[in-house]
């Protein structure tokens, strides 16, 4: 097992991918038809499975990683590599619609922390498409 990395940001082997199999690959809608037909229709969904990593108290992350996490929270529209320890990788942003995009608790409240101390974290983010590379002029 390696690490994982969100753009570039080490973070520990430990965190665990909370909503990892409760995504759907295949959306589905169901109606019926005016004769009492039940239409059913599927797709294969490209992009949007959430990806939510939280350490649960099995892995302390330093404020100096919870600060570098914050910096990339803060920017609109930002797409970042994430590289899961066991080699997967995805095309993720932060998701901002089931709670905050980044929690951050400290482990011991200290009023002003050393950039060491101590965090039980998580992150939501969600898959999205890989950004397009600009064509060379």
């Amino acid at each position: 097992m390696g690490i994982i990395t969100l753009d570039g940001i080490e973070l520990d082997d430990q965190f665990e991918w909370q909503d990892e199999f409760e995504w759907d690959a295949i959306g589905q809608e169901q109606e019926r038809s005016v004769t009492g037909a039940l239409l059913v229709q599927e797709t294969a969904k490209l992009h949007g499975r959430p990806v939510t990593l939280a350490a649960n108290g099995g892995v302390w992350t330093p404020l100096s990683v919870v600060r570098q996490l914050e910096a990339k929270r803060d920017q609109i529209g930002l797409v970042m590599p994430l590289i899961l320890a066991d080699g997967r990788s995805f095309h993720v942003i932060f998701s901002r619609i089931d709670g905050a995009p980044l929690e951050a608790k400290p482990i011991e409240r200290l009023v002003n922390p050393p950039l060491d101390a101590p965090y039980d974290i998580t992150i939501r983010l969600i898959t999205v498409a890989a950004p397009v590379a600009a064509p060379v002029a």
